[in-house]
């Protein structure tokens, strides 16, 4: 499958960070063929129509909707190609940890690495209008570079990501309450680096040094959900990708994900989901899951 990569661009801040509008970068989302990226992406829709299969989801894009997309999660536009009107911030991971002196700072923002909530929200023509302005001004910035841009630049994103943080949790009754958070985000992050190779959650609250009680709390405030719960929606999800994505047998994606048996993974497959492996790949293939 084909991966985009991050390329910095003629700006005159040397920044992984770039804002695309529609009429640069259409033709890669009209185009219908499946891809992944290196970088992070917000695409902020004024007028848009069609869909967007963004790993095991599918969205429905409509005018006045804000996609967000995490590195290497699969996505497959179908979108039409007439009265498209879109605007893109794209960012590494490595730009965001640096830029804000916080590493968990793109685990902290709700939309991203999200599996229990849409990837998405519809927004006011406002919030629309707002965003668009925010992402002009960046530009602006980015490309007409002045000795105070940095510091511009800065403002204007955090001020931009908090926002849509804010409305995506208003969207979707998630807690911004940062009491004890970190344990959240850093489990969040842990599980990106760990999920194929732990998946119990005591490794977790070892890494931590805190207890069970103490993580599920914090899990519990602002994922709305157990650690437990997150940790096999994360493995699910893991499972699930090797099947759609890869040409592995189940046993060889038990030997990947570290289960003692090719049983094992079925057994857990059966009892998240409630039919097989062989099931779902069926659905899938034929467009019901």
């Amino acid at each position: 499958m084909k991966i985009i990569k991050f390329h910095k661009t003629e700006c005159g801040v040397d920044f992984l960070l770039n804002v695309l509008p529609s009429e640069e970068v259409k033709e890669t989302y009209v185009d219908s063929e499946a891809f992944n990226t290196d970088y992070f992406e917000i695409i902020v829709f004024k007028k848009g129509k069609g869909t967007l299969v963004l790993n095991q989801q599918q969205i429905e894009i409509s005018d006045n909707s804000i996609v967000f997309i995490s590195p290497f999660q699969r996505r497959q536009w179908k979108l039409e190609s007439n009265n498209l009107d879109f605007t893109v911030l794209v960012f590494q991971e490595e730009f965001m940890n640096d830029f804000f002196a916080d590493k968990l700072f793109t685990y902290r923002l709700l939309y991203f690495y999200q599996l229990e909530y849409p990837l998405y929200f519809s927004a006011t023509n406002e919030s629309i209008k707002r965003y668009c302005e925010l992402l002009t001004e960046i530009k602006t910035e980015l490309v007409v570079t002045k000795s105070d841009s940095v510091h511009i630049i800065r403002s204007l994103v955090y001020y931009l990501l908090q926002k849509l943080n804010r409305q995506y949790a208003e969207e979707y009754q998630l807690s911004l309450d940062k009491t004890d958070g970190n344990y959240a985000f850093l489990f969040k992050q842990l599980l990106e680096k760990h999920i194929k190779t732990k998946q119990r959650i005591d490794s977790y609250t070892e890494i931590l040094n805190v207890s069970r009680i103490t993580l599920n709390k914090a899990v519990k405030t602002h994922f709305n959900v157990t650690a437990t719960h997150l940790l096999k929606q994360r493995l699910l999800f893991e499972i699930k990708n090797y099947l759609i994505h890869s040409e592995l047998t189940v046993a060889e994606i038990a030997h990947e994900l570290n289960f003692s048996e090719p049983n094992h993974l079925m057994r857990f497959f059966k009892k998240q989901t409630g039919i097989t492996t062989s099931e779902f790949l069926f659905d899938y293939q034929n467009g019901r899951s």
